[in-house]
C-alpha cells in the first residue's frame, strides 16, 4: 500500500496560495482573527475583573474575621486577673483558643513587641510552623508595632503540607495588662479563592474556543452566501471572455446579488448581439473585398494587356503619348500589386491562410534576397551589406511568405534610408532564427511606431514614393509572422534610422525562447 507522506515544508506555500485564490478563505481567517482578538480583550478584561473581585471579597472576609479575633483576645485579656506566669499563660492560651475559633484560622503568631522592659510575668512568644521562616516580613512587624489601633496585611506563600498557597497575614496589636504589648499575626489561606479564579478562567477559555468555532463557522456560511453567486459570475465572466457568448448568470431572488445577476446578463446579451453584428460586418466586409477583387481581376487583366501592348510601341508615339503610356503601365501594375494584396489581406481576416512549410536556409535565402534587391538599392545609392554569422541550417518556415516578408522590408528601407547603407544582420540560438535590417534614414517617432503595421498607414504622406507602395506590405508582413508563430519587431529614433527584426521559431511546435539579434542597435556600440 502506497503511503502519502504530508510535506509542512509545502504547506505554507499552499496556505498562502488559498489565501491569494479564495474570498471566501480570506473572509473566514479575517472573522476569526478579529473574533479571536476581541474575545482575548474581552476574556482578559473579565479574568481580572473576576480575580480583583474575589480577592477583594475575600480580604474583606479575613479583616473582619482578624478584627473580630483580636477583639475577642483582648476581651480575654482586660478581664484577666492572672498575678504569675502561670496564671498569665493560661490567659494567653484561652486568648489563643478565642482567637482561632473567631477567624477560623488556626495559623496564629503571637510575639511580645521588643524594647520593652523585661516582666517576669510576659507570656512566652508562639507561633504556628506555616508562619515561621520569614514568612511575616519586617516591613509588617513594623506596622503592626507602631500603630496600636489598625490592622496590617500582607500577600504572602504560605507552606502547607509540603508546598506553598497563597494568602495573607493580618498583623494587629495586643495590650495584655501586667504583660506589656504584643504583636497578634493570624495567617488565612487563599488557595480556595486560586482554585475558584483558575476555574472561572477555564469556562472564559473554554467558551471563548467554542465561540471563535462558532465565529468560524457563521462566517463560512455567510461568506458561502456572498462568494458563491461572485464566484459564478467569474467563472460566467472567464467563459464569456473565452468565446462563449450564450452563457449566462443564474438568477435568483430580488436581492443586490441577484440585480447584479439581471445587469451581468444583460449586459452579455447586448454584448452577444452587437458582437455577432460585428461578426456579420466582418464577414460581408471580408466577402465583399475578396469579391471585388476578384471581379477586378478579369478587366485588370484586359487593361494589363492593352497597356502592355501600348508600352512595347511606346516608341511609336509622340513624347506627350508616350509619356502617358508609361505613366498608365505603372499604374496599372501599381494596381495589380495592390489587388493581390487585398487578396492576401483577405485571406487572413477569413482564416483561410495555409502555412505550406519545408526545410530551408535561411540564411541563403536572405542572401538570395538581397541579390536580388541589389540592383534595387544601388539604383537608389544604398549599399546592401549581409552579416550571417549563424543561420547557416534548414528551418522549417515558408520560403514564399518569409522572401515576402524581407523582400517589403529591405524595399521600405531603401525607399527610407536616405541613400545610406543597409546593414541585413541573419544568426540563429537553439530555439530561434532571426533576421534584422536596419537602415541609417529617417527614423521614426514614438506615435508613428504605434502605427507602423497599421493598413495603408504611411508615415510621411508627403513624401514622393519611388517604389509604388501600397501601404500594405508591413501589415502582411506582420502577419505572415505570426503564421509562423514568430515576432516582427521594430526599434526606430528619429534621424537615426530603423531596424525591423524578424524572429521565427526553428520549429513550429517549439515556442521562441529568445531573439538571437538585438532589437536596439546602441545596445551593440
Amino acid at each position: 500500500m502506497k503511503v502519502r507522506r504530508f510535506d509542512l515544508l509545502g504547506l505554507p506555500a499552499r496556505i498562502t496560495r488559498v489565501w491569494r485564490r479564495s474570498l471566501q478563505f480570506r473572509t473566514v481567517v479575517a472573522s476569526m482573527a478579529l473574533s479571536g482578538v476581541a474575545i482575548i480583550l474581552v476574556g482578559l478584561y473579565m479574568s481580572f475583573s473576576i480575580s480583583n473581585d474575589l480577592f477583594a471579597s475575600r480580604l474583606n472576609q479575613v479583616l473582619s474575621e482578624s478584627q473580630r479575633a483580636q477583639v475577642a483576645a483582648q476581651r480575654i485579656f482586660d478581664s484577666s486577673d492572672a498575678s504569675d506566669q502561670a496564671s498569665m499563660q493560661s490567659v494567653m492560651n484561652a486568648a489563643r483558643t478565642a482567637i482561632r475559633d473567631s477567624s477560623s484560622s488556626g495559623l496564629i503568631a503571637v510575639y511580645r513587641v521588643p524594647d520593652q522592659e523585661p516582666n517576669p510575668l510576659a507570656p512566652q512568644n508562639f507561633s504556628s510552623t506555616e508562619l515561621t521562616g520569614g514568612v511575616i516580613t519586617p516591613e509588617l512587624k513594623a506596622q503592626v508595632m507602631t500603630t496600636a489601633d489598625q490592622q496590617f496585611w500582607q500577600s504572602v506563600e504560605l507552606p502547607i503540607n509540603g508546598t506553598t498557597v497563597p494568602g495573607v497575614v493580618v498583623g494587629s496589636q495586643l495590650d495584655i495588662p501586667g504583660a506589656g504589648l504584643y504583636e497578634l499575626f493570624i495567617g488565612y489561606d487563599f488557595e480556595q479563592s486560586e482554585q475558584t479564579l483558575l476555574f472561572v478562567q477555564q469556562v472564559l477559555w473554554f467558551s471563548g474556543f467554542g465561540l471563535l468555532i462558532l465565529v468560524g463557522g457563521v462566517a463560512w456560511v455567510v461568506s458561502r452566501m456572498v462568494v458563491s453567486p461572485l464566484k459564478n459570475a467569474a467563472e460566467t465572466s472567464q467563459k464569456l471572455a473565452a468565446g462563449d457568448l450564450a452563457v449566462r448568470i443564474p438568477e435568483k431572488g430580488e436581492d443586490v446579488v441577484a440585480t447584479l445577476a439581471r445587469s451581468f446578463n444583460d449586459m452579455a446579451g447586448s454584448m452577444q448581439r452587437q458582437l455577432t453584428e460585428l461578426a456579420d460586418l466582418s464577414v460581408m466586409q471580408q466577402r465583399f473585398v475578396s469579391d471585388v477583387s476578384h471581379e477586378l481581376r478579369t478587366p485588370l487583366t484586359t487593361i494589363k494587356l492593352a497597356g502592355d501592348v501600348l508600352f512595347q510601341e511606346r516608341e511609336k508615339f509622340d513624347a506627350k503619348t508616350r509619356r502617358s503610356t508609361e505613366l498608365l503601365n505603372a499604374q496599372v501594375l501599381r494596381f495589380e500589386k495592390l489587388l493581390g494584396d487585398l487578396l492576401e489581406i483577405s485571406r487572413y481576416d477569413a482564416g483561410s491562410v495555409n502555412l505550406e512549410p519545408e526545410p530551408t536556409n535561411v540564411a541563403g535565402l536572405v542572401q538570395d534576397v538581397v541579390g536580388t534587391m541589389t540592383t534595387l538599392a544601388e539604383q537608389h545609392g544604398c549599399d546592401l551589406s549581409l552579416s550571417a554569422p549563424g543561420g547557416h541550417f534548414d528551418a522549417d518556415i515558408d520560403p514564399r511568405r518569409v522572401r515576402r516578408i524581407l523582400m517589403n522590408l529591405i524595399g521600405n528601407a531603401i525607399e527610407h534610408g536616405e541613400n545610406k547603407p543597409i546593414d541585413i544582420a541573419v544568426d540563429s540560438n537553439a530555439t530561434a532564427v532571426a533576421i534584422s535590417v536596419r537602415d541609417h534614414g529617417v527614423g521614426m517617432d514614438a506615435e508613428q511606431l504605434e502605427q507602423v503595421f497599421s493598413r495603408f498607414w504611411r508615415a510621411d504622406p508627403s513624401r514622393k514614393r519611388t517604389l509604388g507602395g501600397t501601404g500594405l506590405g508591413l501589415a502582411i508582413s506582420l502577419e505572415d509572422a505570426r503564421v509562423h508563430n514568430g515576432l516582427l519587431d521594430v526599434w526606430a529614433a528619429p534621424g537615426k534610422g530603423a531596424l525591423f527584426r524578424l524572429t521565427l521559431p526553428r520549429d513550429l511546435e517549439v515556442p521562441i525562447a529568445s531573439s538571437p539579434l538585438s532589437l536596439d542597435p546602441t545596445e551593440e556600440s
